[in-house]
């Protein structure tokens, strides 16, 4: 992904936020990489030409190296092409969570063909399609979470506000700690800036943070 400092960051306490969104036009031998380093199925595009029978199917070689971790995939309207068909093969599969906005919608094949006078004729010989069937062009991959890309702005830190523990006379805690989160303690989200100013790479961990705990009550 595009930030793959801040996915092996994360990866061990939630999951991993993967995001393609600023990677733009990715090629097809690194989509079929990076798709088969994220889960185990195997199919990841095809695309059909012009004839009933020019049906061409690829596939990536299953590892998941992630081990079945969550995986949130962050897209928007500069992602296209390759990455696009990383983004529906992970969502056709169910292997992963697409966040974001729509994407670019880069969907067919251009083929380059010479010319005797030395000029060369560009025309469009086939079409992306996703494993379930779902033709990319113009039409881009629609996120499971749609999350616009805001700015944020940090509203204040709330230190001017009265707790219980600045009363005078109050009960201590009984556990003997100070309170402070497991996200505090493990440093989780205070590694980059990025964090402070991406909203939707912050939405995305949040939704990680999400499924982490869901999975963690699920197995008792």
């Amino acid at each position: 992904g595009a930030n793959q400092i801040n996915a092996r960051m994360f990866a061990p306490y939630y999951g991993v936020p993967e995001d393609p969104a600023t990677a733009g036009h990715w090629h097809l031998e690194a989509a079929k990489q990076g798709h088969a380093q994220s889960m185990y199925y195997v199919a990841l595009m095809y695309y059909r030409g012009r004839g009933d029978d020019s049906k061409v199917e690829y596939t990536a070689t299953p590892n998941d190296y992630l081990k079945e971790s969550p995986m949130v995939v962050l897209v928007n309207g500069g992602s296209a092409s390759a990455s696009e068909i990383v983004a529906g093969a992970l969502q056709d599969h169910g292997r992963a969570i697409i966040m974001g906005t729509q994407t670019f919608g880069k969907g067919s094949v251009q083929t380059i063909l010479p010319i005797n006078n030395g000029a060369a004729l560009k025309i469009t010989t086939a079409r992306y399609y996703t494993p379930n069937d779902r033709s990319i062009q113009a039409q881009g991959i629609i996120p499971d979470v749609v999350i616009e890309d805001l700015e944020i702005t940090r509203k204040g830190t709330g230190s001017d506000l009265l707790r219980e523990e600045d009363l005078q006379g109050h009960l201590q805690n009984e556990n003997g700690d100070n309170g402070d989160s497991e996200e505090e303690n493990n440093g989780a989200t205070n590694s980059t800036p990025r964090i402070e100013s991406d909203f939707q790479l912050r939405e995305a961990l949040n939704l990680l943070k999400g499924v982490n705990i869901v999975r963690k009550q699920a197995r008792g």
